[in-house]
């Protein structure tokens, strides 16, 4: 644990305002202290534009005109003697024009359950924690060569009790970690868990950036969530939202007065279809917030990575604006040049300190370089999410079979393109809500076999692809309903066999995956893959192999059409027995059976543009893979 400290001397202040502060939530915000054996809480906060501020709370009756900091360099400071933890504050800004608010502590480390909005004087030091192998077992750069397979989660609504209140930190420490551990999952990604008025926004749209959402309970259980999931060898990776913020009066928004964490020209500062502020990315200050925050996050609760949010809208100053409304920088272009060399600062300091973390870039744009180090020209992630991929697979998905003729390149233009960045392929809570249908409801069929059928073989499709996976909750066990941020997931559907055999194959092909190192040993090496045939798709058959360090190569087939296929010719490189190794089309997955017993023998018989072929049948909508028996010759 990190030792809080709240030293505000001259050279913090440098930092601050060079935009190279990267731990000022040790001195800002709220912090116990003794002083002259004086026990209190030390406040401070970054206020240039105020005229006044003073510190406001429940210890004075909301009333702070006998609490006044003093300010040096723009920040105002005050110590204030026997206050305790567990106070409630806010500051009290006086503008020039004397006007008053009420703001909640930028740096605070905890406040109130909505709808209150009060910051609260807290602690974070004292936990106990036990996370020590997983901390020791993470080396640079590991995770590209390992196995990573995300579930991703809003606690909010993963489950509910019966009442409708929501689990607390420490109840899905037990009942989530575990769940997510037999399903054979990675990591756990946990949807913005900073401070946030609005259920709705799903956390997106923040107020408290140092404060985990007092929700599900307090800073300290949700310390022993992220424990325990390093205790059971599941990382932790969380949404982080610095791509814009809310207008809620007691945020960031005209802090003091005048726009302070936001762009002053309303052209560059606002979001007209979000309706938020966005982060003045030439501000140093605004660095030193920013990138601090992402370290405190590990620094404090150990978090294993960040997945950035809306990294698309950082990258231009025209993102989605009408054509009226755009704007250029000062080379003519819409690139947002700030932005751009924030990413870039934010992701060097992030290695610097924590080689082996994970940053992934949500980001639809075609921005080259996402993935490449910052000293190559590049933004510096080590992942982006590969939005093409999921919305071309799943608009080839929705169609019915008719339809589909002809279109199988969507589903393979992904493979072709595999190696541009080091891909994320997300099946995530963007494609589940607002109407748009769950995973389960976007699949065509002409009954509930065939939609099941379809899901199986996209699912199998997925994990054989290269790249990492994610998958939101729900979409393990064939959630039928789009996903309601404000309810349980359907739970109840496990009820029925379909859903319990859906259920079933996904965690037997996520074992699949995990045990078989071709899979996502060499995801990132295009003689990680091997594709197959790929200009012959009239048959709705997506060929491809996938080697890893070993000899222990995979042949996948993915059949998207309802037909059988049988005596189908496969090219093969070697001679031997080619086992059946996986097959989605199992009785026990809801499967019709078709199956390849015993293990078939390779011939002399040349085929797809290899020496050699093996002669299977290939079952309806369904995937299955192959693997040359080591033991034979």
């Amino acid at each position: 644990m990190t030792t809080m400290t709240s030293s505000l001397g001259s050279d913090a202040l440098y930092l601050l305002h060079e935009g190279t502060q990267y731990q000022s939530y040790r001195f800002l915000g709220s912090h116990l202290e003794e002083r002259d054996a004086v026990k209190g809480v030390q406040f401070a906060v970054w206020a240039p534009n105020a005229k006044q501020v003073n510190v406001s709370g429940s210890f004075n009756g909301w009333d702070g005109r006998n609490h006044g900091m003093t300010v040096s360099d723009g920040v105002w400071t005050l110590f204030i003697p026997g206050l305790k933890e567990g106070t409630l504050y806010k500051y009290e800004i006086i503008t020039s024009d004397d006007d008053c608010y009420l703001k909640s502590d930028p740096y605070a480390f905890s406040s109130e359950l909505r709808p209150g909005t009060a910051s609260i004087v807290t602690s974070l030091e004292g936990y106990d924690w036990q996370d020590e192998a997983w901390l020791a077992g993470k080396t640079s750069h590991q995770f590209l060569q390992q196995p990573l397979l995300v579930y991703e989660v809003h606690l909010g609504s993963w489950k509910r009790k019966e009442d409708g209140s929501f689990y607390s930190y420490g109840e899905l420490a037990d009942e989530l970690v575990d769940y997510v551990v037999a399903h054979g999952f990675t990591h756990i990604e946990l949807m913005p868990l900073m401070e946030h008025p609005l259920d709705k926004s799903w956390g997106y749209q923040i107020t408290g950036y140092y404060s985990v959402t007092s929700r599900f309970g307090t800073p300290q259980e949700f310390m022993y969530l992220v424990d325990r999931c390093h205790q059971k060898g599941i990382g932790v990776i969380m949404d982080w939202v610095p791509a814009h913020f809310c207008k809620d009066a007691h945020g960031l928004a005209r802090f003091d007065g005048k726009p302070l964490y936001e762009y002053a020209d309303s052209r560059k500062g606002e979001h007209p279809t979000w309706g938020t502020y966005i982060f003045d990315y030439g501000k140093p200050e605004v660095h030193s917030f920013l990138i601090s925050n992402a370290l405190f996050w590990m620094d404090v609760y150990h978090i294993d990575g960040l997945r950035v949010d809306a990294v698309y809208s950082m990258l231009t100053l025209n993102f989605d604006r009408t054509e009226d409304d755009c704007i250029t920088n000062d080379e003519g272009g819409d690139e947002n040049l700030e932005g751009i060399a924030f990413l870039q600062k934010l992701n060097a300091v992030i290695f610097a300190r924590y080689p082996n973390a994970l940053m992934m870039a949500e980001d639809s744009s075609s921005y080259p370089g996402v993935t490449k180090q910052v000293e190559q020209g590049g933004l510096g992630f080590n992942y982006k999410w590969n939005l093409g991929f999921t919305w071309n697979t799943l608009d080839y998905m929705k169609k019915n079979q008719e339809e589909r003729s002809g279109l199988e390149p969507q589903l393979t233009k992904s493979l072709q393109q595999a190696w541009d960045e080091n891909y994320i392929l997300p099946y995530a809570h963007d494609e589940m809500a607002n109407q748009d249908k769950s995973l389960l409801g976007k699949m065509s069929g002409s009954d509930s076999w065939q939609r099941f059928a379809n899901l199986r073989v996209l699912y199998a499709y997925l994990i054989g692809h290269p790249g990492k996976k994610l998958l939101f909750m729900g979409s393990e066990f064939g959630q039928e309903q789009d996903w309601d941020s404000e309810a349980a997931l359907t739970w109840d559907v496990l009820q029925d066999r379909e859903h319990q055999q859906f259920q079933h194959y996904v965690k037997s092909l996520n074992h699949f995956y995990i045990s078989e190192k071709a899979l996502w040993e060499r995801d990132y090496a295009p003689d990680g893959f091997e594709g197959i045939d790929f200009e012959d798709t009239a048959d709705g058959l997506v060929l491809f192999g996938r080697k890893g360090e070993g000899n222990e190569d995979l042949l996948m087939v993915c059949n998207f059409k309802p037909e059988t296929h049988e005596g189908y010719r496969i090219g093969v490189k070697e001679l031997g027995q080619y086992e059946e190794v996986f097959n989605s089309d199992l009785p026990e997955f809801g499967g019709s059976g078709v199956m390849n017993e015993p293990a078939q023998t390779a011939e002399e018989w040349s085929c797809q543009n290899q020496p050699y072929s093996i002669q299977v049948t290939i079952p309806p909508l369904a995937a299955v893979i192959f693997k040359k028996n080591q033991k034979e010759g």
